[in-house]
């Protein structure tokens, strides 16, 4: 664990080691092979970014509380559903080093166990009476369904501009971070007007963190030796192509269009692309949305008490754009 995600994670230290038993008993099963199918899940975890979120927004506006908990745990079980859902959809056999659900068990075990896990999501909510959790959930697995859905419609036709592009990954990847945000918030009791304040401030920290996402395409990948190009390759739009090609006049908006739909295997073109976005200002594009993004999350922040899980809250943000991987 890094140093920057010790200091976050610093405020809610107690709470998140207690989350990670409980998390672990709410995914059980009697079923012995989704049983050895979710500890191996369990073992191989990440940063744990979203269950902390959920923590310390609680924590900057209140006292956590079993409800809180409860919170983290749905928010976990789905994030973990649609990765293991995504990788069966883009027939991924790799997950952070470790191989995937689907590459083990096969496809349709994956597709079963990430149902499974989703189902626990919504069976909380109701075993616990949390109304406002099960809300909360159930409209961003329908917004991050909508998110995928629309981005492969997109990607089929290329017909994308800005604005679509922001509402793909307001719902594709924003809407469960504001989910981790306004349920840690309603897991305290707190107002109407702060829940939704809690659930702008965790758009704009989704939005910052899926651009940050897109420039890692543009950068010197320290495997080959330059930049990966893996979004363009499969054909999906990010900001600094989009940026570009909407200020390019009518032939090199076309031969960028016929680059990605037709030639997006070809690697030699692939490098030719990122090198005109780069130059044609789509990076510079990108980081300045990205950093006013930033602002407006950290805007919303002043408005609440100064205390440490505001202050890991802070940095949470700042290392979204700042991180290198």
């Amino acid at each position: 664990m890094s140093k920057i995600i010790k200091k976050i994670r610093a405020p809610i230290a107690e709470e998140m080691h207690s989350f990670e038993k409980k998390f672990y008993q709410a995914i059980q099963s009697k079923v012995a092979l989704l049983d050895r199918i979710t500890h191996y899940i369990i073992h191989r975890k990440g940063k744990q970014m979203r269950p902390m979120l959920v923590f310390l927004t609680a924590k900057m506006l209140g006292r956590p509380v079993e409800k809180t908990h409860h919170a983290a745990t749905l928010i976990e079980l789905i994030h973990t559903a649609t990765l293991v859902h995504d990788d069966v959809v883009d027939d991924s056999h790799m997950r952070r080093s470790f191989f995937s659900i689907n590459a083990l068990w096969k496809n349709k075990i994956a597709v079963l166990v990430g149902d499974y896990l989703l189902s626990r999501s919504l069976m909380i909510a109701t075993e616990k009476n949390h109304s406002d959790l099960l809300e909360i959930i159930s409209r961003t697995i329908k917004q991050m369904s909508e998110g995928e859905l629309l981005q492969i419609e997109k990607s089929r036709r290329l017909d994308i501009n800005e604005k679509i592009y922001e509402e793909i990954i307001l719902d594709k990847t924003a809407s469960l971070i504001s989910a981790c945000c306004e349920g840690g918030a309603s897991s305290v009791e707190a107002d109407k007007e702060t829940c939704i304040q809690m659930r702008r401030f965790g758009e704009l920290a989704g939005l910052a963190f899926q651009i940050k996402d897109d420039l890692f395409d543009y950068e010197q990948n320290p495997l080959i030796g330059k930049p990966s190009g893996l979004d363009i390759k499969e054909r999906k739009m990010t900001l600094p192509l989009i940026h570009v090609i909407e200020k390019s006049d009518s032939k090199t908006r076309k031969w960028l269009i016929n680059s990605i739909k037709n030639h997006n295997e070809d690697k030699k073109r692939i490098q030719e692309i990122i090198s005109f976005v780069r130059k044609e200002g789509g990076l510079d594009y990108a980081i300045e949305r990205m950093s006013q993004l930033r602002k407006e999350a950290l805007e919303i922040l002043k408005n609440y008490p100064e205390n440490s899980s505001k202050e890991a809250l802070s940095l949470m943000v700042n290392y979204v754009i700042e991180r290198r991987i």
